[in-house]
């Protein structure tokens, strides 16, 4: 079996729409009536490959956990680990005991945890190439030879010739051939929620958009009505839901400005432990070579106490735990660091329909000849006010009533009750109709009842009408002037075309021109206003006409008057935008609608001004990257853009140096979502594409839930501050002590490592996750957005770390000389270094937990503070104090730790020295408030 045309060279990037049924056919080596030959398939399979989406490589789990050594601070602690270790058994075997390396294992252990976190955090596998994959038809009808067979959606070929029916999903992008009553919903693809009616006879210009190629059909959409025909014009990664896997692929992810400035943090702390290693062994064995062990064993200690070990516990926890407190919020955290990333968001790209709308066509206005008037209410609910100016006019009232009853006839669409809520089934745009004849004091539930519908003219996209037929004898309404009613409803002009008169008040009366005129001036208007717009008409026949004269019979008609709908903006997203301009966010608005509606949307919420420009997406398609650039700063309104516009908006956004959250639900948002600093899906409409690239979900799918979730986004980044504050201030404080042990002529190391771990994973952890949960500032949404490239050391937190840092050195020093003397001179049987060196240790830790209670805010004092506010904090401060004197009371501990059995007199004295700490940051406070205002003193917050 042959086919009609030779086989020829395929053009892939050939503009098919352009071309008509046949010449696409001829183009790709095709036949109409019996399709490809099985040996024509079998070739193009092996030449072009499968019909599938194709996974780039990515990094396999055993190569992400290897990639967790490669941060700086683990490889130095993994150095510490093996000089330490080394020592540790040269030490045994010195003194013949067997070899247990305890502070080297201990590290070890640090180190693998971290590592662990890291690898849980980054391992989770991209599963929006799998999404995407899985929107593919599983099975799919072809000709082939002249039979129709059921074949694998990967088999299929460029060529092949497949069938299309209600509820199919499209395996491939195709030519139509054929299309009967044809509607498939591309919302995934498009964005548009309606279903998008086609049209196999047209041919269209070359630069029509994706959305409006009405005789094309495009992979992993779904048929929601009719039937047609197809020829496959590509397939796999060459059609439109490949272009999109191949964006999500070559999207790089950016590091959020929490993982930047934890880099930052560890790359300094790193080359400042290597600078103070440097100076203790070479300064030191320039003194006295003999020390050069003891030299190391305090370099080890010094490296050990500089790395805040468990800084990435506590990070981790503290998002985990902001993501709970965002889930009460509705809005689903998927990656941990956009937690903290929320908090530096400076614009939110936000979609219109179901964001910033409620996603339900309302009734806004009414026209008719003698009759105006303003629609209330809220979403479908049945319950609102007409406001006109002529409420007692008996004939503009009659005009009223007929154009709602004709509404509500000329209707597919269903009205339904759930529980507390209405909801429309079928097309919202028509169903808006519905709950308006109510709101006009129809009984709709009667009227369905006893309206008899005969025959019906559907809409279809040519016409952009539909009309429906009743007997006149069941609507007792209206005059029983003929035996048929006919209603006709769409387009304004394409039905005031059709009308030859016009109702006014029980009159018919002639439509003169200059009433026409008038008529498209209000449709203009309404539309102006960013209105959806329906044109109703009606007549009368004596007698059904036939069903394929549909031309013929809408004709002669009766205009009734015009609607005007919208889908009115959430009334909780006005409060929330004016909330993003005090916190110095811009708002700025993406979407597929026209024009017009975009704007008249906009300048409602105050996301711009009426009569600001708004850019479309061929305006876009025309700029350069560099001319885009320019104008992104001033644009807040974008509108009729594709998936590629999205991604273009975002990426110029983030070159003209914005932190950009931007939400999408349907599979062409999800490029754009990956490359934006936050990526935001729509958690009850958005596909699990857009899910899978996003950073986070908002479970009622509402711009204000945005808001929500920055401010808390914020609250966390402050405690963030809060804690790293906290706990790098201790370890300077640990650092300086240590390093000044053989400068001030004390024999051994006054921290072994185990101890400085015990420090920095339990003394400092357990308050630090504390210190994460502090409430937040009432004022947090009065300021600006945090600079991304703000280092974490800005604002002050950089200063008081040092100064703190000296205060506890000092304060450490100081015991440590002093009960290096009481010990050495004071006590009989002499020196034992295990007793001043755990005095030093108790000291800095008790140190750490007034430091912990000082720490909640930079302004007020400890007493001024609601102790019930975080009871954590002093129920970690009072669980790490038991903790700390188990280790010098509990005979096992004491042995494991090499602490020393402390007396009461003892203990006291570390307790009085630890409470100079938390004296000195109140009286820093007292000082603050009696500096004149914007004195240069920050304590870091």
């Amino acid at each position: 079996m042959t086919s009609s045309y030779p086989p020829s060279n395929i053009e892939p990037q050939a503009v098919w729409h352009a071309l008509s049924a046949d010449e696409v056919i001829h183009r790709l080596g095709s036949d109409r009536q019996q399709g490809l030959t099985l040996r024509e398939v079998q070739r193009r399979q092996a030449e072009y490959g499968r019909n599938e989406l194709l996974e780039s490589g990515q990094r396999p789990r055993w190569q992400i956990f290897i990639d967790q050594f490669r941060n700086v601070m683990l490889i130095m602690l993994l150095v510490v680990a093996a000089i330490s270790g080394t020592l540790e058994i040269l030490e045994s075997l010195e003194e013949n005991t067997l070899p247990f390396p305890k502070d080297a294992t201990a590290i070890l252990v640090v180190v693998i945890l971290n590592a662990i976190l890291g690898y849980v955090q980054e391992s989770r596998a991209e599963a929006a190439l799998a999404a995407l994959k899985n929107m593919a038809a599983p099975k799919v009808r072809v000709l082939r030879e002249g039979k129709v067979m059921e074949i694998d959606s990967p088999d299929l070929v460029v060529g092949d010739i497949f069938f299309l029916e209600t509820g199919v999903k499209v395996a491939a992008d195709g030519r139509l051939l054929e299309a009967v009553n044809l509607q498939i919903r591309e919302a995934a693809l498009t964005g548009e929620a309606e279903a998008t009616s086609k049209n196999a006879e047209k041919v269209l210009p070359i630069d029509t958009e994706v959305g409006d190629r009405l005789n094309l059909v495009f992979a992993g959409t779904e048929v929601s009505q009719g039937r047609g025909i197809a020829v496959v014009t590509a397939i796999g990664m060459d059609t439109e839901l490949g272009k999109i896997a191949a964006a999500l692929q070559g999207v790089e992810q950016e590091p959020t400005p929490l993982q930047k400035r934890m880099t930052e943090l560890g790359n300094r702390l790193v080359w400042l432990a290597l600078v103070l290693v440097g100076i203790v062994v070479v300064g030191g064995s320039l003194y006295d070579v003999s020390l050069l062990r003891e030299l190391i064993e305090v370099s080890l200690s010094m490296a050990v106490a500089v790395v805040p070990e468990g800084l990435p516990a506590v990070i981790t926890v503290t998002l985990a735990l902001g993501t709970q407190r965002m889930v009460k919020r509705h809005a689903l955290i998927r990656r941990l660091p956009a937690v903290e990333t929320l908090g530096s968001v400076t614009t939110i790209c936000s979609d219109k329909t179901g964001t910033l709308t409620q996603n339900k066509m309302v009734v806004q206005a009414i026209a008719t000849t003698s009759y105006r008037a303003k629609v209330s209410g809220n979403g479908y609910d049945p319950k609102g006010e007409f406001y006109d100016a002529n409420t007692n006019d008996a004939s503009a009232l009659y005009e009223r009533q007929l154009l709602l009853l004709a509404g509500a006839l000329c209707n597919d669409a269903l009205l339904k009750q759930h529980a507390a809520e209405w909801v429309i089934l079928g097309d919202p745009t028509e169903g808006s109709l519905l709950p308006l004849a109510i709101k006009g004091g129809i009984d709709l539930k009667a009227l369905q009842e006893k309206a008899e519908r005969v025959a019906e003219f559907p809409f279809d996209a040519d016409r952009k009408r539909m009309s429906t037929f009743y007997r006149s004898e069941s609507i007792p309404e209206i005059p029983p002037t003929e035996p048929y009613w006919m209603i006709t409803k769409g387009s304004p002009e394409l039905t005031l075309e059709r009308c030859q008169w016009r109702q006014v008040g029980r009159d018919i009366q002639p439509l003169t021109l200059a009433e026409r005129q008038e008529i498209l001036a209000e449709n203009d208007r309404f539309a102006a206003q960013g209105l959806r717009v329906l044109g109703i008409a009606y007549r009368y026949w004596s007698a059904l006409p036939p069903a394929e004269s549909v031309d013929r019979s809408e004709q002669d008609l009766i205009w009734l008057g015009l609607v005007g709908i919208l889908d009115p903006p959430r009334p909780e997203v006005l409060e929330a935008v004016a909330t993003c301009r005090t916190a110095g966010i811009r708002p700025i608005m993406i979407t597929g609608d026209h024009q017009l509606t975009a704007q008249a949307i906009a300048s409602q919420l105050g996301i711009c001004e009426w009569g600001d420009r708004a850019l479309t997406g061929r305006e876009i398609e025309k700029l350069s990257a560099e001319e885009l650039d320019a104008v992104t700063p001033t644009v807040s309104v974008y509108a009729r853009v594709s998936p590629e516009h999205k991604l273009r908006i975002v990426q110029s956004l983030q070159r003209n140096g914005e932190i950009v959250a931007m939400t999408g639900d349907g599979v062409n948002d999800a490029p754009a979502l990956k490359q934006a600093d936050i990526g935001v899906a729509m958690g009850m409409t958005g596909t699990d594409v857009t899910k899978e690239a996003s950073d986070m979900v908002l479970l009622d799918d509402n711009f204000a839930t945005i808001v929500a979730a920055t401010e808390e986004g914020r609250v966390i980044y402050c405690n963030i501050r809060r804690f790293i504050k906290y706990i790098l201030g201790s370890n300077i404080g640990e650092v300086i002590t240590i390093a000044c042990s053989p400068l001030v002529g004390l024999g051994g190391v006054p921290l072994t490592p185990l101890q400085i771990l015990w420090m920095n994973l339990v003394t400092d952890g357990l308050p630090a996750l504390a210190l994460a949960v502090e409430p937040g500032d009432p004022d947090v949404m009065k300021r600006p957005p945090i600079k991304p490239n703000e280092s974490i050391f800005g604002r002050g937190l950089g200063s008081y770390m040092i100064r703190i840092g000296l205060i506890l050195a000092l304060v450490g020093i100081a015991l440590m000389a002093w009960a290096y003397s009481y010990t050495s001179n004071h006590l009989e049987g002499g020196l034992d270094p295990r007793r001043w060196t755990t005095m030093v240790f108790t000291t800095l830790c008790l140190a750490q937990m007034g430091h912990a209670l000082a720490a909640r805010s930079s302004t007020r004092l400890t007493i001024e503070m609601n102790p019930t506010s975080n009871l954590f904090v002093w129920g970690s401060v009072i669980l790490t104090t038991i903790l700390q004197l188990l280790l010098i009371y509990a005979p096992p501990l004491r042995q494991f730790f090499g602490t020393y059995l402390l007396s009461e007199i003892e203990l006291a004295v570390c307790i009085g020295f630890s409470t100079l700490v938390f004296v000195w940051i109140e009286l820093e406070k007292l000082v603050l408030r009696l500096l004149p205002r914007g004195h240069t003193l920050q304590l870091g917050e």
